[in-house]
């Protein structure tokens, strides 16, 4: 009996021995990683900008790496999947002015106002009223509508930033004191296209949007791309002052437009203002490309299903007036963001040929995502296997640069069962999850995966502090200096500083990808697909 049950448990030990092997994903190399993300944030690329020829290269570096590793192309031939954008630039002459109580008020573009059109058209001319929407927010799980089926077509709507805020009776509606999809400005901007909307205006507030005015008016001053389609005849930002000046010339107090917003029954408020808009643009329409390969799995019965890694290949490219401004450099290389993200799924896809799991893994490199996640909403449009077979996406953007970490961010896996396979992955290489935080500034909201979650498909951002700009993770050396130089990254991100350097460690970028790839084997090899949590708003989207 001793020498059977001994049997049986050398058995027990090897069948899970050999089960464990099976599913462990292969060992990310760093030197593959590094190689690629010094040469992709090279001044060869130029700065991988849409629509720019640094960007074309970048494409076709990602395809021939694709084919060399192994990875398989998407079905009918080849790893570029076309993404097809418009780049619209605002030319001079353009004007938005106001007229209410016989004044009419004309702010100064830049200071007062920022303005552009996604409609495709170059010539744009006509007169609409203004309307208050509140928040600007169809929240059926939330009981909110700030429109109250009221017909929209025709008219230029201001709204406020954000989301309603919590109160004493309700301290977790919108989800509290954090940020929420419906307080995202694309959010707005899309639901005033549903609504049929001739325009959109923001109310900008550094307490609401969380960044300074400068940005948003940096971006209208330059093109602005959108996928190919119908988008608002015109919209923009207000300046908080601009607002409160225009409030109060129709006879309005804005602090008490906004007091009503805050509640479920607040109704939209015709201004009495009217709205002159003229508009020539310049429009283009741009072609760009995903990367996409595939490493087909091994299971009959799951192969058509998958996992999909994805991490964006663009940055910003080159600076057109850094000549003229006297500026040296023009190049705006992106080596964090996000040419880490991009070597490391090319290091990760050249492991993963080796060892298939049950599922299929994809490998999605989106164009445009700085633009504002063109291309993986292009490709949640296409995709190359069904989101309803999709079982989640890991999505890396802008990776630690800094050295190994005693945890990991994984800030939005708790919206689904990804979060307790990701606390196993963790386990199993030692590490812990970092703390949930409140997302203050909405940054599940801002990259790639969110398309995915918006489609219904699992899905997060396999974050490090870079991200997060916060710092708050356990670093194995240095506590206080690491957490000090990763913090320090807010000064080189979205600038042109954002350069690779030889001396960086790069532990810590491979730990993350490791992860990752850890993680996404967890997902291809289960017996069934991650699941969201009750109750969360993305369960309620249909595939």
């Amino acid at each position: 009996m001793r020498l059977r049950s001994s049997v049986l448990a050398l058995s027990a030990a090897v069948l899970t021995h050999s089960a464990h092997a099976q599913q462990a994903a292969p060992k990310v190399s760093e030197a593959a990683l590094r190689a690629h993300l010094s040469f992709l944030a090279d001044d060869l690329f130029e700065g991988r900008g849409t629509g720019q020829r640094g960007g074309d290269l970048a494409v076709r570096y990602l395809e021939t790496q694709a084919a060399l590793i192994g990875l398989q192309p998407i079905p009918g031939g080849g790893y570029r999947q076309p993404v097809r954008i418009e780049g619209t630039r605002l030319l001079p002459g353009s004007s938005v002015s106001f007229e209410t109580g016989g004044k009419r008020l004309v702010p100064e573009p830049g200071k007062g106002i920022v303005f552009g059109t996604a409609s495709g058209k170059t010539a744009l001319a006509f007169d609409a009223p203004l309307v208050f929407v509140g928040y600007g927010v169809v929240a059926d799980e939330e009981k909110w509508n700030d429109y109250k089926g009221q017909d929209m077509k025709g008219k230029i709507l201001v709204m406020m930033v954000n989301d309603p805020q919590p109160t004493s009776e309700e301290p977790n509606r919108f989800a509290g004191k954090a940020y929420t999809w419906y307080g995202r400005w694309l959010y707005k901007f899309e639901e005033a296209v549903r609504q049929g909307a001739a325009g959109a205006l923001l109310i900008h507030t550094l307490p609401s949007s969380s960044y300074p005015w400068s940005v948003p008016a940096n971006g209208f001053s330059h093109e602005r791309f959108h996928l190919a389609g119908a988008g608002n005849p015109v919209e923009g930002w207000l300046h908080e002052d601009t607002a409160r000046e225009l409030f109060a010339a129709s006879g309005h107090d804005l602090d008490q437009l906004r007091a009503q917003a805050e509640r479920r029954d607040f109704r939209p408020v015709d201004l009495k203002i009217g709205a002159r808009v003229e508009l020539k643009s310049a429009v283009r329409q741009v072609e760009q490309f995903n990367v996409v390969g595939i490493v087909p799995g091994t299971d009959p019965r799951l192969k058509d299903q998958a996992v999909v890694y994805s991490s964006h290949w663009d940055h910003l490219g080159t600076d057109e007036g850094a000549a003229a401004e006297g500026k040296k450099d023009r190049i705006y290389n992106g080596a964090i963001d996000n040419a880490s993200g991009t070597a490391a799924l090319l290091a990760m896809a050249a492991e993963a040929v080796k060892k298939p799991t049950r599922r299929s893994q994809v490998f999605l490199w989106p164009a445009a995502e700085e633009q504002g996640l063109l291309g993986s909403a292009a490709y949640v449009r296409n995709p190359v296997v069904p989101l309803a077979q999709t079982a989640a996406d890991l999505n890396l953007d802008s990776l630690n640069f800094v050295g190994r970490t005693r945890d990991i961010g994984v800030a939005g896996a708790e919206r689904s069962s990804l979060y307790e396979t990701a606390g196993a992955v963790a386990r199993q290489m030692g590490l812990k999850l970092a703390p949930t935080i409140p997302d203050l500034s909405g940054a599940y909201f801002r990259a790639d995966h969110f398309n995915f979650a918006k489609a219904g498909v699992p899905a997060f951002n396999v974050g490090s502090a870079v991200f997060s700009g916060d710092g708050h993770f356990e670093f194995e050396h240095g506590q206080d200096a690491s957490s000090q130089k990763m913090v320090g990254f807010k000064q080189h991100y979205h600038q042109i500083s954002d350069e690779y350097r030889p001396d960086w460690d790069l532990s810590g970028m491979v730990q993350q990808a490791q992860f990752t790839l850890n993680l996404g084997y967890a997902v291809a090899n289960a017996q069934s697909m991650p699941t969201w949590k009750k109750g969360d708003a993305f369960s309620r989207v249909k595939r």
